[in-house]
């Protein structure tokens, strides 16, 4: 079958103008692209601000996850530091901008998930960094919060989150103040607890089962291993398997308005087949690979994190058989290289 031929753009009809048609199509056009231009404009801030931390280059830098997903890197700070750097305020191509006031926050945050939007602020620093005015130009502020008392750690769970911000708001009243966040992550550091006791149980269920349970500490470092046994004292249960859970459990709100979040952040098998009466089963656990924080305990009366040590064993008939005890986690200070 024969293609169509392509018509020569010679044959085409010509669209020609007189000279004040061509003037008035060229100012349509102008108004046109001015309007879109215009309605560009109207979502870009009248003035760019960006925050600079002064210890930026040697601070060490640590991943953050963002209420969209992503995780970026933000400087690592702890309790009783002093937090400074500068402030760049760049007004958008050159124009003026007219405010009554420009200050910077500092503000430690607790949000929870069910009130998206609505922040508890249980810190808040405030340096205001100039008088009503206009800016013309680029200009820098310096700031400084000096040895911040920061209590809490950060951190991002199932139904709340803590964070800490700095917060620059150049007011401009009827015109909409124009804001800037910049976030920073708060780490706190414990000394190794001077008594750490171990855990020792005896569980079962009577002239079936009876195991008794060893582990080496109580309270567990983030990068700690965790050491222990399990004792088979009497066996009348046909036993497949057994493992060792890491749970988080998180609690929010108070009172009628608890809700409890539980997940399970590690499975670790330590056993496969069917233990005999007098057998030993050795634990050795290493909590680093994992996404572990301290404990937490009533922050600012909003919510808890505790961890427990779950042991889990199945039966033939995948009945499931479990204790559960509760352990604390800690944060040593990182090590000086």
């Amino acid at each position: 079958m024969k293609g169509k031929a392509l018509r020569s753009v010679h044959n085409l009809p010509r669209l020609t103008f007189s000279l004040s048609e061509f003037r008035a199509l060229r100012v349509e056009i102008e108004l046109i692209v001015s309007s879109m231009n215009y309605i560009l404009g109207a979502f870009k801030p009248a003035c760019n601000i960006s925050i600079t931390f002064a210890d930026a280059k040697t601070r060490k830098q640590v991943p953050l996850k963002k209420e969209n997903g992503q995780t970026m890197l933000v400087p690592l700070f702890q309790s009783q530091e002093n937090i400074a750097g500068k402030i760049c305020l760049e007004p958008s191509q050159g124009k003026k901008v007219e405010h009554n006031g420009i200050k910077i926050e500092l503000l430690g945050q607790i949000e929870m998930y069910f009130d998206r939007g609505n922040f508890y602020d249980f810190t808040s620093l405030v340096r205001e960094l100039d008088v009503p005015g206009e800016v013309y130009e680029k200009k820098t502020y310096p700031f400084e919060f000096s040895t911040v008392e920061m209590m809490y750690e950060t951190y991002n769970g199932a139904n709340v989150r803590l964070r800490y911000v700095l917060k620059v708001t150049i007011n401009r009243g009827y015109a909409g103040s124009i804001v800037e966040y910049q976030d920073f992550v708060v780490h706190n550091y414990t000394p190794a607890p001077d008594i750490n006791n171990s855990i020792k149980m005896e569980v079962g269920i009577e002239d079936c089962l009876h195991i008794e349970f060893e582990y080496n500490k109580s309270k567990y470092d983030l990068k700690d291993v965790i050491i222990g046994k399990i004792y088979f004292l009497l066996v009348r249960i046909k036993l497949k398997n057994m493992d060792l859970e890491i749970r988080r459990r998180e609690s929010t709100g108070s009172g009628a308005n608890t809700h409890v979040e539980t997940e399970t952040l590690a499975k670790f098998e330590l056993m496969d087949g069917a233990p005999v009466r007098g057998e030993s089963i050795p634990i050795r656990l290493f909590l680093s690979p994992y996404e572990l924080t301290p404990t937490h305990r009533s922050i600012n009366n909003k919510f808890s994190v505790k961890y427990y040590l779950n042991l889990v064993l199945v039966d033939e008939e995948d009945r499931r058989y479990f204790k559960q005890q509760e352990i604390t986690i800690y944060r040593t200070p990182p090590q000086s290289s």
